[in-house]
């Protein structure tokens, strides 16, 4: 052991392998000199009952005495309790985005959410979210990283916005498992993009061109009964796709449809006389427990969008979705004056501020009936024997 100098590090080699020279000033402070001629300066230290080193730099790029100042800072950490090696370590070998994404799926999404949350968070991760961040550590991830990703993704603003709000709560998770320390989610506050809220209400003639398209399909065979019946259950009830694409038959009653689950959970839907004799009028195949039936044996119609893509063109509803059967459903609702806190239990909204996105739609109906109202106390003033000299000159 011997002072490492400048002088001294540059005469040091060996001929194969590498060898350690420590320093006679600072315990603990070496160079390791290989073959190569290469040079690194390095400082060991004890940290949790091990002996780690850790690499300080190259000679040339650090010199002997920079490099003796380091290893005297790295064993000031190490007195405070640190442990730059181990921690460095630990960081190579911590999870991803992708690894993270993994377990979120799998012990979080998979417990505690629907199936079809899963399968929307999966493809999300699949196709959006890990191509792009997935490399990152978890440790690493910056909230420009966040920025970024949304902003490189603006062509597709829904889905961005999705894609961001899916990073946090998966970012949150970690939070609750040890993973990220609290309060360090970098994906929240982000601006979201805007977003205009698709609604597409058919009007009478548009609810008669479908109907018409529909029962002309279902008498030609273009289409199925089930295919028919079950957009006219969309219509006839307000219900999602997925609550009438699944329905079983052990979920109908004589006057509900007792769906053990949906989007918000238990539901009790009312079914109207003209849904239970759609209902009525479809054969049951035995052993299947499905009322909309497809090729399969024991399931369900699985792919309603392509008879509906078929059915809206030749109804001249190209911009229609079938999402916007309940949307009419609910128009229709409110300007025939159903109460909202009513219709909100019948849609099965979560929140009445949901339901009340279709209140403006009333406005006419009840202009309607305060012009009604209107005409029928003028014409009562107007031709009262009593009524004000004024409002006889107004007549």
């Amino acid at each position: 052991m011997t002072k490492l100098t400048k002088r001294l590090v540059e005469s040091l080699s060996v001929d194969e392998g590498d060898k350690i020279f420590w320093d006679s000033e600072l315990a603990g402070f070496g160079l390791r000199v290989y073959a190569t001629g290469r040079k690194v300066y390095l400082v060991q230290y004890r940290a949790k009952g091990r002996s780690r080193r850790k690499a300080l730099g190259k000679h040339g790029v650090l010199t002997a005495d920079e490099a003796r100042k380091e290893a005297r800072l790295v064993q000031a950490d190490v007195a405070r309790g640190g442990d730059p090696s181990g921690e460095r370590s630990a960081l190579l070998r911590g999870p991803t985005i992708k690894d993270l994404s993994d377990r979120f799926l799998s012990e979080h999404v998979a417990h505690h959410c629907k199936p079809s949350t899963l399968y929307d968070y999966t493809g999300m991760f699949n196709n959006l979210i890990n191509p792009a961040l997935g490399h990152i550590k978890i440790s690493e991830i910056t909230r420009a990283d966040i920025v970024a990703f949304h902003h490189n993704k603006r062509d597709i603003p829904y889905r961005a916005n999705r894609a961001v709000s899916v990073l946090s709560k998966m970012l949150t998770v970690a939070e609750d498992w040890g993973i990220r320390p609290q309060n360090s989610n970098p994906a929240t506050r982000i601006k979201k993009y805007r977003e205009e809220e698709k609604k597409r209400y058919l009007s009478d003639d548009e609810q008669a061109r479908l109907g018409n398209v529909l029962f002309e399909g279902l008498t030609s065979g273009d289409y199925s009964e089930y295919v028919v019946a079950a957009f006219y259950l969309l219509l006839l009830t307000g219900c999602r796709l997925r609550e009438i694409q699944t329905l079983q038959w052990a979920f109908v009653t004589n006057t509900h449809l007792e769906l053990p689950d949906s989007k918000t959970g238990r539901r009790r839907i009312p079914l109207p006389l003209e849904a239970r004799e759609v209902l009525a009028s479809l054969p049951r195949r035995e052993g299947n427990p499905y009322v909309i039936l497809g090729d399969s044996p024991d399931g369900y119609y699985n792919d309603l969008q392509k008879p509906w893509r078929k059915i809206r063109a030749a109804a001249k509803l190209n911009d229609v979705r079938l999402h916007d059967l309940r949307h009419t459903y609910a128009s229709v609702a409110v300007t025939n004056g159903i109460d909202p806190f009513m219709l909100k239990e019948i849609l099965g909204h979560k929140n009445l501020s949901t339901t009340l996105r279709y209140s403006h739609l009333a406005d006419d109906a009840v202009q309607r009936a305060a012009g009604s109202i209107a005409s029928r106390m003028a014409s009562a003033i107007r031709n009262h024997d009593s009524s004000p000299p004024a409002l006889r000159v107004v007549r």
